[in-house]
């Protein structure tokens, strides 16, 4: 486990969520803003993208109350996306991106109870000066829940992300370390 409450966990994926990550990641509600409706995965692909890789990216699995309901990763952003996000190489940033997989915990406030539970563990155990995202602008959901977490958008990223065979602007949010 990296990191608990009462209600949530968060610990490295495993082998074993092969299946319920390749449910969640054909679902095509959950493709809509994550991986994109026209790239469904299946077990053999989960386990390349998400479990049999080694970088510096921390591959998670989001626990409420005992259950496997969603996905969080964290990594340091590296020199590449410092340069487009337009920030230099003195503070510690991290990236994360997350999803809910289970459709029926949607809109009961648990996307942000994630969000803001994930921050004082890369500040404080990380040592995180800030704390970045990119989401798609029309993903207004997720820009709203980051919003309420302490993010602000800081940058349009025009045509940053390909999505469904088209190049999609994002919005760089930022929290940092108070």
């Amino acid at each position: 486990m990296i990191i608990q409450n009462e209600h949530l966990a968060i610990r490295e994926i495993t082998l074993k969520d092969k299946e319920i990550m390749a449910h969640w990641l054909s679902d095509p509600r959950v493709l809509q803003f994550y991986e994109g409706r026209d790239n469904p995965h299946d077990e053999q692909l989960v386990a390349a993208r998400f479990i049999n890789r080694h970088d510096e990216t921390a591959r998670c699995i989001v626990e409420y109350k005992g259950r496997a309901i969603g996905y969080i990763q964290f990594y340091p952003v590296l020199a590449e996306e410092r340069k487009i996000y337009g920030y230099g190489s003195q503070e510690k940033i991290f990236g994360t991106d997350q999803f809910i997989g289970e459709p029926d915990y949607w809109n009961k406030g648990i996307g942000t109870e994630l969000v803001k539970f994930i921050k004082p563990y890369l500040f404080e155990s990380l040592g995180a000066d800030r704390i970045v995202m990119d989401p798609q602008t029309e993903n207004k959901r997720a820009v709203a829940c980051y919003e309420k977490c302490g993010y602000r958008k800081v940058k349009l990223l025009e045509k940053h992300e390909l999505h469904e065979g088209k190049m999609r602007d994002c919005w760089l949010m930022e929290c940092k370390k108070a």
